[in-house]
């Protein structure tokens, strides 16, 4: 079926030009291909657009009512294209990031800002999920993950090297159950558990020693599944949690939280960005890609 708008764009070169030369170098095509389309628009909408002379080319009445109903349309249609070179030249519209709670504070809070103070005209909006995120179906622009769960087809960008992680207890606790020296005498402890909210599965305890990757299933009464939940119940004594530094900094610094088993706690994957391939053009995520750049730490 012919496309209803074919030979519109034409008629208006024409019409506005009074030419069809004229109209023909603006379009890119040759006087008599432009006379051409002119003829088949006309034969196809069944009215005679233009009266022309050697010299003259005029609308004729049911040319001139199609001119004076196209001129707002093509006004808009202008107008659109015009928003849209936007897009290809400076960070706006909105930004949809998915991240998880645990990285809420370092590196989501300093990014959004940092990307708010520089793109004012950018909105930034944050989704905070623990959970696996398909972020084309759902419609997210970017998301930060640990590396190791990042779909293969998606394009990385380190935020950092690695993430630490340690095992912690209140100073009640440890008093009370003692201070476990090897990872074995976990067994005799109580963990607050982490049910992992992707695969469902309640977390064992990933240690090492010598070299030697150890799992240790620590048995505990409490299952959750939010870190700053199992932060705050081990801060009331419910026993020890393997969670990462970033939650536990401030009560480690204040003593309210100890670590133990320190040489037995690996370094995890760092976090990243990752995006589709075919989005990393547009002005707001090289925006989100070089602001990460500057951000991240340098070792």
């Amino acid at each position: 079926m012919t496309d209803s708008l074919d030979g519109l764009s034409s008629f208006l070169a024409v019409a506005q030009h009074k030419s069809f030369t004229a109209a023909a170098s603006e379009v890119g095509v040759t006087p008599t291909a432009m006379s051409q389309k002119i003829k088949l628009l006309e034969r196809r909408l069944g009215v005679v657009l233009f009266q022309r002379t050697t010299r003259h080319v005029a609308l004729t009445d049911a040319g001139q009512t199609l001119f004076e109903r196209l001129r707002p349309a093509l006004r808009d249609v202008e107008d659109a294209l015009t928003a849209l070179s936007d897009y290809r030249g400076r960070p706006s519209g909105k930004l949809r990031l998915t991240a998880p709670r645990t990285s809420c504070t370092w590196p989501v809070a300093p990014l959004v800002a940092r990307m708010r103070e520089a793109y004012p005209e950018l909105t930034v909006e944050v989704s905070l999920d623990d959970a696996f995120v398909d972020i084309v179906a759902s419609g997210f622009d970017a998301g930060i993950r640990l590396g190791d769960s990042v779909e293969k087809d998606m394009v990385r960008v380190p935020i950092s090297k690695h993430s630490s992680w340690s095992i912690v207890g209140s100073p009640a606790y440890l008093a009370k159950m003692g201070r476990p020296s090897k990872p074995e005498d976990l067994l005799r402890h109580h963990a607050v558990r982490q049910r992992m909210i992707a695969t469902g599965v309640v977390y064992r305890w990933e240690l090492e020693r010598r070299g030697k990757e150890i799992t240790i299933d620590v048995p505990g009464g409490i299952v959750v599944n939010d870190i700053r939940l199992m932060v705050a119940l081990v801060r009331e004594g419910s026993g020890l949690a393997y969670v990462p530094d970033e939650e536990v900094e401030a009560d480690l610094a204040a003593g309210r939280l100890e670590r133990v088993l320190e040489s037995f706690v690996t370094k995890g994957p760092g976090l990243c960005l990752y995006f589709p391939e075919r989005t990393q053009e547009q002005p707001k995520m090289r925006a989100l890609i070089e602001t990460v750049k500057r951000l991240r730490p340098s070792r």
